[in-house]
């Protein structure tokens, strides 16, 4: 992947790399949510964190050594493509994804910073920051260069976290580190006045089921991609954009041109019902892609959500992420009120496996279950993964599943 830096595409700006260097495709992901202030915002155009300036956001990725390449607006949330992966912006949470040798932590005193100063919002109810094991670990650099820096710079900020491996240390593994404060909050705070997505109906709507609402489901799934095969990896380098060598007729391809292109020609773009999404991507020079998707279904009980993809196709460091905080049932009844084309979390494995083809993959799936509910997508996850890939000729290496205070993990690995 390459990256941009004042303006021109160039290899990894953040330490100036040369083209034939290795490229840490392997993000690091910080979410951040904040507690809503008192009084209904809902009727503000762009309440909290929305309504800060791109000019502030890009203050604070300078600081990480990333730039926006282009954003795009839903109704609920904003999602900012970046020269090195993804930064998505609700009212109340913020989620950075940056992949290369990032400063990706040294961001979250600045955003902590901007939604004090910008927003009035000095509480934060939770915290997440995690990443799978580098390729090329000795790139990295400040508190990303162990671990164990990770969780103390974590630490200084927000005492009292968690941090966890998940997996096998001397081989594929996930790293995660968390705090959840929400049981300090207290009940009377009003509710965050954004649409978060609810856990689909396990009933049919004329059920005479109890009816009270169901607190909003959180719900992460992670497709981590290595080992990319060579017809996959060959879709993601491109020419040069050389007027000369095209028809004088014909307008040279901006990047986002070229990537959508790419994205309707691999599927990419009905990896969710196209009638509900607003993709953005970019194709860099000479290789690698990035794209995000804003899902809105049809559904006033469904608010918005986003996947975001991630492409480092060069061979011997080959890679791709897909990211999704969109529930997808392990069960088609559950889809029942949903488009056909809207996929389970079987269908939607499968539609990601398919289009990069990697030698090699493991499947995250984070779920919020506060209170606990025997209707969790936990209880079938792996099952589901196993389903999913086995299908595909993927053998299972691993296979972890965690109970945390109010969230569930599941966790597997697979190889061809």
């Amino acid at each position: 992947m390459s990256t941009v830096e004042d303006g021109e595409i160039r290899a990894d700006s953040t330490e100036q790399q040369t083209m034939n260097a290795p490229f840490e495709g392997p993000e690091k992901l910080l979410e951040i949510w904040f507690q809503a202030p008192d009084g209904d915002a809902s009727g503000q155009q762009r309440p909290g964190l929305r309504a800060v300036s791109r000019e502030k956001w890009e203050e604070m990725l300078d600081i990480v050594r990333c730039k926006v390449l282009s954003v795009i607006q839903g109704k609920e949330m904003d999602a900012y493509l970046l020269s090195e992966s993804s930064l998505f912006i609700y009212p109340y949470k913020l989620i950075l994804k940056t992949c290369g040798t990032t400063l990706n932590l040294l961001g979250l005193p600045r955003i902590l910073e901007i939604a004090d100063q910008e927003c009035k919002l000095t509480t934060v109810t939770k915290c997440f920051y995690s990443r799978k094991s580098f390729m090329f670990p000795e790139r990295q650099s400040g508190p990303h260069r162990d671990w164990k820096e990770e969780v103390a710079f974590l630490e200084k900020q927000f005492p009292g976290g968690a941090a966890y491996t998940v997996g096998k240390m001397n081989g594929d593994h996930w790293l995660l580190w968390f705090i959840d404060n929400t049981t300090s909050i207290n009940e009377s705070t009003p509710s965050t006045p954004f649409h978060a997505f609810t856990p689909f109906p396990t009933t049919p709507p004329d059920s005479n089921a109890d009816s009270e609402s169901e607190e909003p489901l959180d719900y992460t799934l992670e497709i981590l991609m290595s080992n990319l095969s060579s017809n996959s990896r060959d879709n993601f380098f491109f020419p040069p954009l050389d007027a000369t060598e095209n028809d004088e007729d014909k307008p040279v391809p901006t990047p986002h041109e070229r990537a959508l292109a790419l994205s309707e020609k691999l599927g990419i773009s009905s990896i969710f019902p196209p009638s509900m999404s607003q993709l953005d991507a970019y194709a860099f020079d000479p290789c690698g892609y990035s794209g995000n998707a804003v899902i809105s279904p049809k559904n006033p009980q469904m608010g918005e959500g986003y996947w975001t993809i991630h492409v480092t196709p060069e061979e011997g460091w080959s890679y791709a992420s897909f990211e999704c905080n969109v529930p997808s049932s392990a069960s088609p009844e559950d889809l029942s009120h949903l488009p056909s084309s809207f996929p389970s979390l079987l269908t939607l494995i499968q539609r990601v496996v398919d289009i990069f083809q990697p030698g090699n993959l493991s499947v995250t799936l984070f779920v919020s279950n506060n209170p606990p509910s025997h209707n969790s997508p936990i209880e079938t996850a792996q099952s589901t993964f196993q389903k999913a890939l086995h299908s595909r000729g993927y053998k299972r290496t691993d296979k972890i599943t965690y109970e945390f205070a109010g969230y569930d993990l599941a966790f597997a690995s697979f190889k061809l």
